[in-house]
C-alpha cells in the first residue's frame, strides 16, 4: 500500500507537458503547476495570439501571467527524488503516441498490455487482473493490444462477429447469418482460421522453399561469378604471356634477317668495290698505253716508228665488260617479297585464330529460370492490347474494330502518304512496340502471315527484304486451312498441329523466344523460336487472298 502511494505522489508531481518529474515547478493562476521551462516553451508559442492557456484545463490568461517558483512544491518533488524511484514502475507505463491505450484507466491512461475480443477492450496491467482472477473472465480471448478492435463488431446489429460467410468471404455476426446472410455458407470464424492457417503454413513452407532455393541458386551465381573471373584472370594471362612470346619471336626473326642483310651487303659490297678497283687500274693504263701510242703515232722517223710500234701495240689481258653481269637492281627484294610474304601469312593465321578465339567466347547469360508457361491462365498473365498502324497499312487493307482487325478488300482505301506504309505487300505493323514478355491471340480466316518485325524492315518493293518471314528482320507464321509453316529469311519450316483459327504468340523478347500455340486451355505448341532479338518488335498481319482477314482479339 505504501508503494502504491508513493506511485500517486509521483504521478501527482510530473508535469504533463514532459510527463517527467517537476524541475523548478511554477504555479499558474488555474491552480496547474508546470516545469519552468515546459510552461515557458508552451506560452512562447502563443505569443502571436497574445492569449496564454493552460495545457490542461485550456484556461486562457491576458496577459501572459508572471511566474513565480512553488517553493513547497520544489521541496516535495525533491523529497519525492530522494526515494530512489526515478522511473515509473513497469505497470504504470503511460501509453504514448504510437502505444494502445487502456480503456478502463481514467485521465492519464496507461499503457494497455492485453485485449481482450470478447470485451472488445483494452487493459493495463492493473485492470487485466479480473481477467487471471475472476472465473467470469476465464473463457475470455485476450491477444496482443490491438487498436482494430471494433472491427469485430457487427455495425449493423452491434455484435462480436463469430461467424465466416464463405459465400461472401467476410464475417459476420450471428444475427447477420439468420438475415442477410441466410442460407449461406457459413462456418465458425475459429474453424475457417484453422481452415486458412493451414493454407497459410502451406504458403509459408512454399515460401521458405523458394527462399532456400533462391539461396542456393545466390550461392550457384556466386560460384559462377568466382569461376568467371578466375577463368578470365587465367585467359588473361596466359594470353598475355604468349603474345609476349610472339613478340619476343618476332623480334629475334627481325634481328636476325637485319644481320644477314647486313653481311650479305657487305661482302656483295666488297666484292663490287674489289672488282672497280681492277677496271680503274685498267682504264689508267689503257690511257698510259693510249697516250704512248698516239705520241709513236706522230713520229715522223720510219724507222723509229718500226723499231718501237712492236712493244708498244701488245696489250695486257682486258678484263672485258662482257664478263661484269649487273642485273636488275632489286637485289634484296627476295628479301622483302619473303617478309612480305610471312607478314600476310602472320596476318591470316591471326585473323582466322582471331576468329576461332571470338566464336568461343562464352556469353555469361545465367536468367533465374522461370517457371514454364503452361496452361492459358499462365499467358494471360502477359497478355497486351495490340492495336494497328494506320500509317503502315497496305491501301487495299481495310482496318476495323478499333483498328483490331485487318480485312484484304477488293478497292483502295484513302489512306494518306506515308514513308513507314507498306506498297507492295498486304501488310501492317502494330502501332505497340513489343519487348519483355508479351502474349496476344489473333482469330484469323483464310491465308495469313501472322508476324514480328523490327521497324526498319523494308516497306517499298516486291523484295524479300519487305516480306514478313523473307528477311532476317522478320518472323513469321503462315496459316491456312490445311497447314502451317514458319518463316524466316525466306527459309520455311512445316509445322505439325492441330489446324485452329485462334493462335496464341508469345514472346520474351530477353531471352529471345518467341512461340505459337493453338489456343485451348492446355494450350498446344506449334512452333518455338530460339534466337537473340536486338532491337524492340511489332506485331505484324500480311493477308494474302481478297475476303483474308485477322484480328487481335480482347483478351480478359
Amino acid at each position: 500500500m505504501e508503494q502504491k502511494a508513493v506511485h500517486l505522489d509521483r504521478e501527482t508531481f510530473s508535469c504533463s507537458i514532459c510527463l517527467d518529474l517537476l524541475k523548478d515547478p511554477v504555479t499558474i493562476p488555474c491552480g496547474h503547476s508546470y516545469c519552468t521551462n515546459c510552461i515557458k516553451d508552451h506560452w512562447d508559442t502563443e505569443d502571436e495570439k497574445r492569449i496564454y492557456s493552460c495545457p490542461q484545463c485550456r484556461k486562457s490568461f491576458t496577459p501572459r501571467p508572471e511566474l513565480l517558483k512553488n517553493t513547497m512544491l520544489a521541496a516535495l518533488v525533491e523529497q519525492l527524488k530522494k526515494t530512489g524511484l526515478q522511473a515509473a514502475p513497469a505497470d504504470l507505463c503511460y501509453a504514448g503516441p504510437e502505444d494502445v491505450a487502456c480503456d478502463v484507466c481514467t485521465g492519464r491512461k496507461l499503457r494497455a498490455v492485453k485485449s481482450c475480443l470478447q470485451c472488445v477492450a483494452s487493459y493495463c496491467e492493473k485492470h487485466l487482473q479480473p481477467h487471471y482472477q475472476s472465473a467470469a473472465f476465464k473463457k475470455h480471448k485476450l491477444v496482443e493490444p490491438s487498436e482494430k478492435l471494433q472491427e469485430n463488431i457487427c455495425s449493423r446489429h452491434d455484435e462480436v462477429k463469430k461467424i465466416y460467410c464463405r459465400t461472401d468471404q467476410q464475417c459476420i455476426c450471428m444475427l447477420c447469418s439468420m438475415d442477410e446472410h441466410k442460407g449461406h455458407d457459413t462456418v465458425s470464424a475459429a474453424a475457417e482460421r484453422t481452415e486458412r492457417q493451414r493454407e497459410l503454413e502451406g504458403s509459408r513452407h512454399n515460401i521458405q522453399q523458394r527462399i532456400q532455393d533462391r539461396e542456393e541458386d545466390v550461392k550457384l551465381l556466386q560460384q559462377e561469378v568466382e569461376a568467371i573471373n578466375g577463368s578470365a584472370d587465367k585467359a588473361v594471362e596466359h594470353s598475355e604471356k604468349i603474345f609476349t612470346q610472339l613478340i619476343r619471336l618476332m623480334e629475334k626473326r627481325c634481328s636476325d634477317v637485319k644481320q644477314q642483310v647486313r653481311s650479305q651487303q657487305e661482302t656483295e659490297v666488297s666484292r663490287v668495290k674489289e672488282l672497280q678497283e681492277k677496271l680503274e687500274q685498267e682504264i689508267t693504263e689503257l690511257k698510259r698505253k693510249d697516250a704512248e701510242l698516239k705520241k709513236l703515232s706522230h713520229t715522223e722517223d720510219h724507222i723509229q716508228f718500226l723499231h718501237n710500234y712492236p712493244s708498244l701495240s701488245a696489250l695486257s689481258e682486258s678484263t672485258h665488260s662482257s664478263s661484269i653481269k649487273i642485273g636488275p637492281l632489286k637485289y634484296f627484294e627476295d628479301v622483302t617479297a619473303a617478309v612480305s610474304e610471312l607478314r600476310d601469312k602472320l596476318q591470316d593465321v591471326l585473323r582466322e585464330t582471331w576468329t576461332n578465339i571470338s566464336l568461343t567466347e562464352t556469353q555469361v547469360d545465367v536468367l533465374v529460370s522461370q517457371p514454364e508457361n503452361k496452361t492459358r491462365a499462365d499467358f494471360l498473365r502477359y497478355s497486351c492490347e495490340i492495336t494497328l498502324d494506320p500509317n503502315t497499312a497496305h491501301t487495299w487493307l481495310l482496318l476495323s474494330e478499333g483498328n483490331r482487325k485487318a480485312t484484304l478488300g477488293s478497292q483502295q482505301q484513302s489512306y494518306s502518304d506515308h514513308p513507314d506504309r507498306f506498297t507492295d505487300y498486304h501488310q501492317v505493323l502494330s502501332r505497340e512496340s513489343l519487348s519483355g514478355r508479351c502474349y496476344w491471340e489473333v482469330k484469323w480466316r483464310g491465308g495469313v502471315y501472322l508476324a514480328v518485325a523490327y521497324k526498319n524492315i523494308r516497306r517499298t518493293g516486291i523484295t524479300k527484304e519487305c516480306g514478313f518471314g523473307h528477311n532476317d528482320k522478320s518472323w513469321s507464321l503462315y496459316c491456312d486451312k490445311n497447314s502451317y509453316k514458319f518463316w524466316y529469311n525466306n527459309i520455311n519450316t512445316p509445322v505439325s498441329g492441330p489446324l485452329s483459327s485462334r493462335v496464341g504468340v508469345y514472346l520474351d523478347h530477353s531471352a529471345g523466344i518467341l512461340s505459337f500455340y493453338r489456343v485451348s486451355d492446355t494450350m498446344t505448341l506449334l512452333h518455338r523460336v530460339q534466337t537473340t532479338f536486338t532491337e524492340p518488335l511489332y506485331a505484324g498481319l500480311r493477308l494474302c487472298n481478297f475476303e483474308d482477314s485477322a484480328e487481335f482479339c480482347k483478351l480478359k
